[in-house]
């Protein structure tokens, strides 16, 4: 088999013995059958589900305020949530209106793809933090910004999208600005939380052997449901003694913002190739991993 390419013919038993996390919703039974070909033990735990458009007051209640003159400044943290932002927008409240009234306030974006993003859509920036385009340098890029913009007092808009960025809202407060938090979603969490709560005890007690990651989404839940039981810490370590696969980039980006490594990302970002490449190497880098600790 040259290339390095999936072969979907080929099914061998280099997962055997490993428990293997997914949280693969909309593709779970595929991605189980997937692990089980390669003599996984699947352990299935659903970390999302599909939000509608119209599911996001916060976004609404957003752009009552904005349109009735009541923000000084919105800051961007992501493209993909400042995308989803507009489209949700636009839903309710005619486009013109919304870039006229964007066009009165100071518009801050944490990095290049919120900006480019806010590019398409006509938005003049006021302020784009620089690399690495962390909470810190965005509270950094607005102390120092000339002209000065003093933040008492003033009325900040932050889009969020994920999890809250709880340093930077702290920051902003801190200044003296009084903030409103812009939480969207395409992707929630799923109705029931059990399996994801069960499969975080298990990372949390060493008892997974690889997570399989298909998408930043998945993350972001994973790392929530976490949290609320205190346990963001004990993923981090109970990942550092397991394989974490990665689909791609993105889902990669994801991980590392909550302080996990990938350990693998597949030649091809699908599905099929992230399971067989995880398939050849799970067992070697599990060993390594392992023996490092």
């Amino acid at each position: 088999m040259g290339g390095g390419k999936h072969d979907p013919t080929r099914i061998g038993e280099s997962l055997a013995d490993l428990r293997v996390a997914t949280l693969e919703s909309r593709r779970a039974e595929q991605m189980v059958k997937l692990i089980e070909n390669y003599g996984g033990v699947a352990v299935s735990a659903p970390a999302m589900r599909e939000v509608p458009l119209e599911d996001n007051p916060a976004a609404f209640r957003f752009a009552e305020e904005l349109l009735a003159g009541k923000l000084d400044a919105v800051i961007f943290l992501t493209g993909v949530g400042t995308r989803f932002l507009f489209r949700v927008l636009e839903t309710k409240y005619p486009h013109e209106r919304l870039m006229e009234a964007l066009g009165r306030l100071e518009v801050v974006a944490r990095g290049p793809k919120p900006v480019a993003v806010l590019r398409e859509w006509d938005v003049a920036i006021g302020l784009a933090a620089p690399e690495p385009n962390t909470w810190r340098d965005l509270l950094q890029a607005l102390d120092e910004h000339t002209p000065l913009l003093p933040l008492q007092g003033k009325r900040i808009a932050v889009q969020e999208y994920g999890v809250p960025n709880r340093e930077l809202m702290e920051g902003l407060q801190t200044r003296g600005a009084e903030t409103m938090p812009v939480p969207v979603y395409q992707w929630a969490l799923p109705e029931d939380v059990g399996p994801l709560r069960r499969v975080i005890g298990e990372i949390a007690e060493g008892r997974i052997d690889v997570l399989v990651i298909t998408s930043a989404n998945q993350v972001h839940n994973l790392m929530r449901v976490a949290g609320e039981n205190g346990l963001e810490d004990a993923i981090r370590h109970g990942l550092e003694r397991a394989v974490v696969a990665s689909v791609g980039p993105i889902a990669t980006e994801a991980l590392r913002e909550h302080g996990i490594s990938a350990d693998l990302e597949p030649s091809r970002p699908k599905m099929g190739q992230l399971v067989y490449e995880t398939a050849q190497k799970a067992k070697a880098l599990l060993e390594q991993k392992r023996r490092a600790g």
